[in-house]
Parts: C-alpha cells; structure tokens; sequence
C-alpha cells in the first residue's frame, strides 16, 4: 500500500496499539527505573530478578541451552555448510564440555581461576542467556506495531547522509546501547529478513551500531575507576563510536559490500521529502493494522531470540575462553599490539606500548582491555575504555553473533573492520581526553 493510498483515519484500535504496545517496549528498553538502590532500564531490572530468584537454576538453564545450541547446526544440517560453520560447530561442541565441567566443579585448575571460566559464565553467559531471549519478547513489542516506521521516516535525513543507511536503522542503535548488542542484532537480523535493509546496509548496522550496551559500560568506567566523570565518558564514547562509524562505511570493506537484499528483491524504505509527519504517522499506522496478533508477534520473536541464544551461547564460552587463554599465556597480543603501537606513540597516550596490547586484546573480549590499563594514567584509561566500546568487535561474543545471522559478512572482513575502528578511534578520542581531562 502506498502512502497515498493509506487511510487517513486509522481504527481505534490501531491507533490503541501503535502507542500501548510501542511505549511498553520504550519504557522497557530506554527508560532508566531506580529498583533497590539500582537505576538500570526495566529489562536489565527483570534479569537481574530472575538472576537472584532463581540463583540455583539460572547454571543448568544455561548449560541446557549451551547443549542446544551445540546439537541445533548437526539438526538443521548447517554444521558442514563451509568452512566457518565447521569451526563454529566445533567450539559449540567445546563450549558444552566447558560448561559441564565449570558446573560440576571438574577440570584443569586454570580453568577455575576467577578471570577464566568463572568471568565467562557469570559475567557474559548467564546475562546473555537470560537478556536475549527475554529481550525478545519485549522487542515485538518495540518493532512490530509502527514505531520503527515512524522513527525510520523522521530520522532519514539524518542516517542516510551520515551513515549510507535507512532511517529505521536508527533503533538499531540506540537498542544496543540501552539495550544490548545482541538486542540491536536481533532487531537487524529480523529487519534483513523482511527484505528492509540491503547486505551492506545489515553489514553497516551489525559492525558499526551493535556496540555493547550502557549497562556494560558502566563495568567497564568501574574497573578503570571512570564512574567519577561517567557522563563525559559516556558521550563521549556515543560521540566517537558513531564518528568512527560514519568514516567506516566510506572505505574498504564496507563501501564494496553488495547493495542487494537477501532474497534479491527488497522492501527499501520510500524517501520522503515534505509532510514527513504526516507520512510518519502513515506508515505507521499501516504497519500497525497489518501487524499479527500480540500473541503471534511474542511468540515469533521469543523464539528468533531463543535460536539466536542458542547459537550465541556455545561460542561465548569457547571462543572467549581461547581468547582469554592467549591473553594470559602468550605473546600474541602483545605482537598483535605492534600493529596500533605506532598510533598510541603518534597520539601520545601514556605508556604507549601497554596501551597498544590492550588495544589489540578488545578482540578477544571486549572486558579484558579495561584490566590491563587499572593502574595506567587517567588519559590511558580513558581511551582505552572508550575504545573498549567504539572497537565494537571482539569474538567472544558478537563476532559468533554476527555469524549467527542471515547477514553474509566473512571473519577476515570482520577484522579487517575492527582494526580500522581501533585506529580511527585512538586517533579521534586521544585529543578529546587530554582536552576534557
């Protein structure tokens, strides 16, 4: 149906369903609540109550969906589609032999050291496992009855110049970072499988706007002992990872990414050059009356946010811990390092060569930086700690989520990106740190 052709005066209904259901899911997602002492957003409130009330399940939910989620790609036969999907499949298979053994209390003793399996399973797996699918059920309601249509007609003038995508993106980025990340993904995996965002579009959105969430970042300021100056630390990442975005997508890999849809013909947003309003309230009014049931609409998107858990998962624990194994006991951060040492040096961050390996280990885990610069100079642990954010990629969680998507995006491609994002934004935030602090 075309603009000019939708009905100039919606049903009650709609109109009832367009504003309930879209500010439950605001309110769920954006809100902050104060909740025992605790201000975080409504959804983050509901996982922490489910975390304390059922302490002794949340492991072996976790463990189920672990094991789940390494038997569903032998189930579905994707497991031996290339190669990537064969080394996943297999450090899915290694994640439940981790899970079992953290769980049950067996296994070599460096796996139980607090910063290893301990960190993975209780600071990233429980949260996820929980967060997702959860997230889920609240984003049918944030997504599916007009207010991704109305959003998306406003801001086109803003995403489209700035970032090459359309204006719904938009509420893929602020999900993730009220959200989460994997929150932002499930809203673009969705939105590319209804044929509304082209593979480079999807590919722009998954690596330039699934940054972790504010709540993540609030570990992240704790450990660096940030929380002081939290607000300049916060807009500032905002400012420097939507910056490093915005160059991102203007050169190489991104800007050869293919411009078609997934099933080759797409439902592009329409550009809207006057009466943006009114042809706001349009489209969203007719995605509302053509939108399923409640129920329909919950339980599709409870289940999209529960396979994605499942692939999730898995990697998390395998991969994390590989990366966290390499961090502590081998050189290859630190060679890796080199790559960004001539950058810290150029910018002068202090201890440049410290700051360079922690650079270089975000793409293990995106918390393990902020540990090794603790005791660097303010300067150091600020731009490390943006950094931190605005990398984006790391693979113990998003990069298998990433790959868990529709959105055909390689690993080499993946870092090619990360490394363009860790140099973009020590050069763009070392002077900002010295001005500000």
């Amino acid at each position: 149906m075309n603009i000019q052709e939708t009905p100039n005066s919606p049903s009650g209904t709609t109109i009832l369903k367009f504003f309930l259901f879209s500010l439950i899911g605001i309110f769920t997602f954006f809100i902050p609540i104060t909740i025992n002492g605790t201000s975080s957003i409504p959804l983050d409130h509901i996982v922490t109550f489910i975390q304390t009330s059922f302490g002794s399940l949340v492991p072996y939910y976790a463990l189920l969906v672990i094991v789940l989620g390494a038997a569903y790609p032998f189930y579905n036969q994707s497991w031996n589609k290339d190669a990537v999907n064969m080394v996943l499949s297999f450090f899915k298979l290694l994640g439940v032999l981790v899970a079992v053994m953290l769980i049950f209390n067996f296994g070599p003793g460096w796996l139980f050291d607090p910063s290893m399996g301990p960190f993975l399973f209780e600071k990233l797996v429980i949260p996820v496992g929980l967060l997702v699918p959860i997230g889920a059920v609240f984003l049918a309601l944030l997504v599916g009855y007009g207010l991704l249509e109305f959003i998306g007609v406003m801001l086109q003038p803003i995403m489209r110049p700035i970032w090459k995508t359309p204006g719904r993106s938009a509420i893929d980025a602020v999900a993730s970072f009220v959200g989460s990340y994997s929150i932002g993904l499930l809203i673009t995996n969705r939105v590319f499988k209804e044929g509304k965002y082209t593979v480079k579009e999807a590919t722009i959105i998954a690596t330039g706007f699934s940054t972790v969430s504010a709540t993540f970042m609030i570990v992240v300021a704790k450990t660096l002992g940030l929380m002081e100056i939290w607000n300049t630390y916060f807009w500032v990442t905002l400012f420097v990872t939507f910056l490093v975005t915005a160059i991102t997508v203007r050169i190489w890999p991104l800007n050869t990414i293919s411009d078609t849809y997934i099933d080759g013909k797409g439902n592009p947003e329409e550009v809207i050059k006057k009466n943006r309003i009114k042809a706001a309230w349009s489209q969203a009014m007719e995605a509302a009356a053509q939108s399923p049931s409640i129920g329909k609409n919950i339980w599709m998107n409870l289940k999209d946010g529960f396979i994605m858990t499942m692939a999730i998962l898995p990697s998390i624990l395998s991969v994390g811990l590989l990366g966290l194994v390499l961090a502590e006991y081998t050189p290859v951060f630190d060679i890796l390092g080199y790559i960004f040492y001539p950058f810290t040096l150029l910018m002068q961050v202090p201890e440049p060569l410290l700051a360079a390996k922690a650079s270089a280990i975000e793409i293990a885990e995106m918390f393990l930086p902020a540990l090794l610069v603790a005791e660097a100079p303010i300067i150091t642990k600020f731009v490390i700690g943006t950094l931190s954010v605005s990398a984006i990629l790391f693979f113990s969680a998003l990069i298998p989520c990433i790959l868990s998507t529709e959105i055909p995006v390689s690993i080499p491609k993946l870092i090619v990106i990360w490394i363009e994002r860790t140099i973009l934004t020590i050069i763009i935030v070392t002077p900002i740190a010295y001005l500000l602090l």
